[in-house]
Parts: C-alpha cells; sequence; structure tokens
C-alpha cells in the first residue's frame, strides 16, 4: 500500500470539497516545533480525542437544553452573570474549564473511586453516569444544590476520606455523605442524604446522563419490582434502603425527569435510543424531614489478593509520619494528602481518580517519592515490582511515546527507595536497572543537532513546557537516572557497569553545562530556560528541576537562584505559579517546587508560597491540576491532582527534616509565627539515607528546645538546625538534642 499516491488523493480531495490542504496544514504545525520521533504522544493524543469527542457531544446538547438541571460546572460556566462563564461562540467543544474540582472516595487497595463534585453530585463508576439529589415542595419550591447559592463542603477523615456536602436554599436543607464502604469481597458507594423543609414535599433522588467532564450515556432505567433500587442498561446498579414512594422517567426529547415531577401518572421505566435518560425517585417528607441512603456496587472494586495489603484505613495508615504544627489548616492539608496518596496506590499508581486514572513514570516518581517520604514503603515498593514489566526490550521505560524523562525518573525513585529503606536491589530489578541507564546513553549521543550535542532529543518532555524542543527538564532527569543507575549498580557488584554510568553522566553534565552557558549568554542572564532555543517563560518552571527535586545543582548556584527569582517576578499570578503554557492556571504543584527551591536556599519567600497554596486548596483539601484564576476552581487536568498532594507532603516534611549532600538540616522551613507560641512542632518517623528520624521543635520564652529521635543505620549525619531568626548550628546527629538560644545559637 506503501506505493499509492495517499498524500495527493488526500490533498485533492480536501480542495474538491473546499477545504484546507490538510498536509500543507501538518507540515505548518510541525515547522512551529522542533523535529521530533514523537510529534504527539499516541497516549496522549488518545485522551484529547476522547476528551473533545465528549466536548463536541456537551456542545450538541447542553445549551440547547438548559431547562434541565446540569452539574455545577455547567450551570456556573453557562451563567452570563457567573464569574465562570465562557463564551461558547467559536468553541466547537464545550469542556469543563472552570470548575474541574472533584474529590474521590475509596478503600485502601481497591481501584474503584467514586469522586463528588463541588455541590454532592456522585459519580459512582469511572466516567459513568452520576446521582444526584433534590428538595422539592409541594408549593413548587426547589433546592437544586447545583444552582444553588448557599453550599458547604468539607473532608471528613474520621474512618477513611468520606464528602460532606450542604447546600440550602431559603428554608430548604440538603445534606449528602460520600464514601465507599466494604460488602464482602467488594465494595459499596454509599451515599447517606437527609433533606429538610418548612413544608410537605419530596427528597428525591435523580439519575442524571453526565458527570464533571460532560455527557455520560444512559439508554435505559427501569425502578426495581420491589421499588428498592434501580437497573441501568439492563443490570442492578444502585439500591434505595427503603421503598421509592414516587417515581418519574423520561427521555431526550421529552425532557428532564424534572420536568415531570408532580405531572401525571407515575413512570417506572423508560428507553432513550440517544442515551440520555433520566429517572427521578422520590421519597415523602415526614415532618419536614427525611433521610436516606443509597448505594451502588463498585465496578473493580474487588480487592485483588495478591497485593492487598491490610484493606482497613487504620490498618493502610498505621505507621505514616505524623505532623504537627499550630496550623489547623495546614495539618487537616497534611492528612489529607496522605489518605490521597493511598488511595491512589491501589496496587498502581495514579496521579488521579477521573481524567489522570491512568499510569506515567514522571507522575509516579513524584508520588512515590512523597510515599517512601512518610513511611508507606511496602506500597512504594509494589508499585515499583511493576516497573520492570514496563520497560521495553530496548531498556526504555515507557508509560507513553517520546516520555524521554522516564527513564531517568524511573531509575531516580529506585534508588530513592533503597536509599531511604536501607535494603539491597532486589534482583529483579537489577537487569531493568542497567537497561534503563544504557538506554539513556543511547538516546543522548548524537541526538541532538550541531546545536545541542549530546543532549537528550526533542520531545514533548512534561507536556505543560511547550511545544516539542530539546528540554532541559529531560536532560535533568537522565543526568539524575544515570547517577542513580551508577550508585544502585555499585550497590549489587556491578563494578564495571558502574564506572560506565558515572563516566556517562559526567560527559552528560558537561554537554549540558555547555548548552546552559549558550543560553545564558543568548538569554543576558544565568537563568535555565526551558530549553536551549527558547527564551525566557513560563516553560521554564521544568528546569527548577535541577534544584527539585534532583539536587543536580547547589542551592545557592547563580543559575537556579536566578530562574527561582525569574518565574516569581515574571509567572507569577496572585502569589502562586502561573503556567501560561496547556495549563493555563495556577499550578499548586510547581508553585511548591519553586518553594522547595526557596527553601532550600534559605530564602524566606518559601513559606509565603506555601501559605498561599493552603490558601488554593478546595474545600475538601484537594488541589486540581491547574486552577482557574478567576473562578479559582480546576482549568485543566484532574479534578483532584495527586502530584499535588505528594508535593504538600514533601514541603510538610523538608520545612522539618531535608536532606542535603552532606547531612540533614532540621527546621529550615518553619513559619516564624510557629515558633512564637507554646506548642511543640513535630514531624515523623521519616526515613532519611542515614536511618529514620522523628523531630520535636519546642519553644520556650528564651530559646527553642529541638529534639530528635533516630534509629541510624551506621554512622549518625551531621545535623544542622537552622531556624527562622536563629543562627545555624551543627552538631553531631548522635546528640539527640539541642537548645537554640533566639537570635543566636548554643
Amino acid at each position: 500500500m506503501r506505493w499509492l499516491p495517499w498524500r495527493f488523493l488526500l490533498r485533492r480531495a480536501a480542495r474538491a470539497h473546499g477545504f484546507l490542504d490538510p498536509i500543507a496544514l501538518i507540515n505548518r504545525l510541525q515547522s512551529l516545533t522542533q523535529p521530533a520521533e514523537v510529534a504527539v504522544p499516541t497516549e496522549l493524543l488518545r485522551a484529547g480525542v476522547a476528551m473533545h469527542a465528549r466536548g463536541l457531544i456537551n456542545s450538541r446538547v447542553i445549551q440547547h437544553n438548559l431547562d434541565w438541571v446540569w452539574p455545577y460546572w455547567v450551570e456556573r460556566q453557562f451563567d452570563p452573570s457567573s464569574e465562570s462563564f465562557v463564551p461558547r461562540a467559536f468553541s466547537i467543544t464545550h469542556i469543563n474549564l472552570t470548575h474541574r474540582d472533584w474529590t474521590a472516595v475509596g478503600l485502601p487497595d481497591l481501584d474503584a473511586l467514586p469522586v463528588v463534585d463541588p455541590r454532592g453530585l456522585v459519580t459512582p463508576n469511572h466516567d459513568g453516569w452520576s446521582l444526584d439529589a433534590w428538595v422539592v415542595t409541594d408549593d413548587g419550591r426547589r433546592l437544586l444544590p447545583s444552582r444553588a447559592i448557599e453550599a458547604f463542603q468539607r473532608l471528613d477523615l474520621a474512618d477513611g476520606p468520606a464528602v460532606v456536602t450542604t447546600t440550602g436554599q431559603g428554608a430548604l436543607r440538603l445534606s449528602s455523605r460520600v464514601d465507599a464502604v466494604p460488602d464482602g469481597g467488594h465494595a459499596l458507594c454509599r451515599i447517606a442524604l437527609e433533606a429538610e423543609a418548612d413544608g410537605e414535599g419530596w427528597l428525591v433522588v435523580a439519575l442524571r446522563p453526565y458527570n464533571p467532564e460532560g455527557i455520560s450515556l444512559v439508554h435505559k432505567v427501569a425502578l426495581a419490582g420491589n421499588r428498592r433500587g434501580w437497573r441501568i442498561e439492563d443490570a442492578p446498579a444502585v439500591d434505595f434502603d427503603t421503598p421509592v414512594e414516587g417515581h418519574h422517567v423520561s427521555t431526550y426529547f421529552d425532557g428532564d425527569a424534572l420536568i415531570h415531577l408532580g405531572h401525571g401518572e407515575e413512570s417506572v421505566e423508560a428507553r432513550c435510543d440517544v442515551g440520555l435518560a433520566t429517572a427521578a425517585a422520590l421519597f415523602r417528607l415526614e415532618g419536614g424531614r427525611r433521610r436516606v441512603t443509597v448505594t451502588v456496587p463498585l465496578a473493580g472494586g474487588a480487592a485483588d489478593d495478591a497485593t492487598r495489603l491490610p484493606g482497613t484505613w487504620s490498618d493502610a495508615l498505621d505507621g505514616a509520619a505524623r505532623l504537627s504544627v499550630p496550623d489547623a489548616r495546614m495539618r487537616a492539608l497534611y492528612d489529607a494528602a496522605i489518605q490521597t496518596l493511598v488511595l491512589h496506590t491501589p496496587g498502581d499508581v495514579y496521579p488521579g481518580p477521573f481524567t489522570y486514572k491512568r499510569f506515567w513514570f514522571r507522575d509516579a516518581a513524584f508520588i512515590l517519592n512523597a510515599l517512601l517520604a512518610v513511611g508507606f514503603d511496602a506500597r512504594a515498593e509494589r508499585v515499583l515490582d511493576r516497573f520492570p514489566e514496563r520497560q521495553t526490550v530496548a531498556g526504555y521505560f515507557k508509560s507513553q511515546d517520546g516520555e524521554w524523562d522516564s527513564n531517568g525518573a524511573a531509575l531516580w525513585i529506585l534508588e530513592r527507595f533503597a536509599a531511604l529503606t536501607g535494603r539491597p536491589v532486589k534482583p529483579e530489578w537489577r537487569d531493568p536497572i542497567v537497561k534503563g541507564a544504557r538506554w539513556i546513553t543511547r538516546k543522548r549521543t548524537g541526538a541532538g543537532t550541531e546545536r545541542h550535542p549530546g543532549l537528550l532529543p526533542a520531545g514533548f518532555s512534561a507536556e505543560h513546557l511547550g511545544p516539542n524542543d530539546f528540554y532541559y527538564w529531560d536532560d535533568f532527569f537522565g543526568i539524575a537516572g544515570l547517577e542513580s543507575a551508577a550508585r544502585l549498580a555499585r550497590s549489587f557488584g556491578a563494578t564495571t557497569e558502574a564506572e560506565r554510568f558515572e563516566a556517562d553522566a559526567r560527559t552528560f553534565r558537561a554537554d549540558v553545562d555547555r548548552s546552559l552557558a549558550g543560553a545564558a549568554a543568548r538569554i543576558g542572564r544565568p537563568a535555565l530556560p526551558a530549553a536551549p532555543d527558547r527564551r525566557l517563560d513560563s516553560g521554564a518552571i521544568g528546569s527548577i528541576a535541577a534544584g527539585y527535586p534532583l539536587d543536580l545543582l547547589d542551592p545557592a548556584d547563580p543559575r537556579l537562584l536566578d530562574l527561582a527569582a525569574y518565574l516569581h517576578d515574571s509567572c507569577f499570578v496572585d502569589g502562586a505559579f502561573f503556567q501560561d503554557m496547556i495549563h493555563s492556571g495556577v499550578n499548586a504543584y510547581l508553585t511548591l517546587h519553586v518553594a522547595q527551591v526557596f527553601q532550600a536556599a534559605g530564602d524566606p519567600r518559601h513559606f509565603e508560597l506555601t501559605r498561599r497554596v493552603a490558601e488554593l486548596a478546595s474545600p475538601t483539601g484537594q488541589w486540581p491540576e491547574a486552577i482557574n484564576p478567576r473562578s479559582h476552581g480546576g482549568c485543566m487536568g484532574d479534578g483532584q491532582h495527586v502530584w499535588a498532594a505528594a508535593e504538600w507532603v514533601m514541603i510538610m516534611r523538608n520545612s522539618f527534616v531535608r536532606e542535603t549532600k552532606d547531612g540533614l538540616t532540621l527546621g529550615g522551613g518553619l513559619a516564624p509565627d510557629w515558633l512564637t507560641g507554646p506548642q511543640p512542632l513535630s514531624f515523623g518517623p521519616t526515613p532519611t539515607p542515614w536511618g529514620p528520624v522523628t523531630v520535636t521543635i519546642t519553644p520556650e520564652p528564651e530559646r527553642i528546645v529541638v529534639e530528635w529521635e533516630a534509629a541510624w543505620r551506621e554512622t549518625a549525619p551531621p545535623v544542622t538546625i537552622r531556624m527562622p531568626t536563629t543562627a545555624p548550628v551543627t552538631v553531631d546527629g548522635a546528640e539527640g538534642r539541642a537548645v537554640i538560644a533566639r537570635g543566636a545559637a548554643s
């Protein structure tokens, strides 16, 4: 088939029908990027096509049926009086760009992750239909949460994550509590509802053919014969704890089931060829109040006995590092982040429960680093055990095509596991480590153009840095990967390979340093741009990786500090980093990357950034991948971004215990006001390359007492105590205690 003139035929057909020449258009688009062997990763393209296919359906359905009850993002984004309003005239697809906020619930080690939106809409199964609840009164008043002005939401962590949502309108109140509960060897999503009104009316449980991304088709729905559940697509799907007392269904052409409440005879079954069937189960308010519990079996909710850890939340969280600080909000965010990490590592690791419920080496490395930092080494090990099966014969750790940072990220986190646990490298990891390091060297040798010798090839890299280019982000991870592989290889006796990887890493560093020197001369300052030929822009956030998390550059390196200063001065909006490219939103986790660099350098601005990220968290203590600066809701990516939760864990941990090349620094990230009151501060136990340590800092009127309880493996490391308003002091880690006079060291 290759000899057929496809390009000619495609061009001719397009022109004959009045379309642009597609070949010329593709060539023009490719000319705007550096030549790359992978123009766009297939996996990313597939996800984008799926999202915009739904967006196309959204555009054909929603704006023509605004009398329906739609999810919160639609009600806000389509309302011209709302801050979230987005004009739609030339938008082919309608996507959630203003309120990509949701919170997952679930059980440890189960793959099912129900999500709850900001007004309590529940999507029990991944990317499926949703359940809503309303209050309607006999005199015509309605409380529809997605349209409610009064709303309060919180995360209850008492026994695993539960999302509690309360909405009100006048005298009408509705509360829901959503969690996941075990049911034999499976799991259920449980929705406990309570409605109140000052008169006669109904609590309505509504089946909705959509979720927080948009339309999700429902073709058939029927009330069960015992009136205690729904069959959806001919299968039992929803159970009520009490019989339904009124019921209505509707199809797309008959409008939303809401329209039929209180009108005509009861209907119990609907078939909609369009796929937009709706249903409403009615429960009579008794004395102005009613409680109903709804349960939904979770698809994929069965435990995998081969990989199951203790299945209760108390067991899953046992031994996790604890944080104690005076700021209750920051402490709550830490506790929520810990449960988020556990929830999204059921055997694999997911950067999110919905949009990003799939695997990337990049995200995995950051998330696993946080898991290790709080003591979840068994959970991290389970994920790392799956790395070899994702490696190609050539040694490429592949989660998607063209991901040139993946090998470096995989090798770096494998070494972090070995360093923090003190365990020898598992035999089954050894060959993948060697193959992975060799791949980095082969990939970079001769890959660059004459202007970029020795760099990794142009690619899509971290996906939010811009079009295909020779990104330093990839190179920094490549260098870190080679250095990690060298240390790992030496630890398991592969001395020849270790020496080769050390030499390759030195050569790689030299090539990158040479390139950076040329870039600095071109832009007129030492700051690290995103790529050799790029001007400074928000994509340079990728180069911050040389400082955090990879520690390739000294914290005082002028290049790193100039980059952090540029980002802070030129790329921040309302106190946090704003990524112009792709995300077009404020990024909590990237803001914390800058904060980490400031913290390591002793720059007090780090805590301003940390505090701002805390303010940007949702009421349930989560962060979307990118935050709309006007609506303050999510505008890109998953509505619960696990990488962001991981970074919150790491900034809290490093505020108490930061690893350096020479030892440990304690207290370097504490807020000055935390040290003015009598409350002791503490964190731990957290693993370090020397052994686990728990730090307690007790402020006193004239001094600050710093104590650490450690189980050093061999020799105790030097410990430097560096807190705000006190002079730094270095002691032997074996001492376990130091007393710091305020304003001086003693």
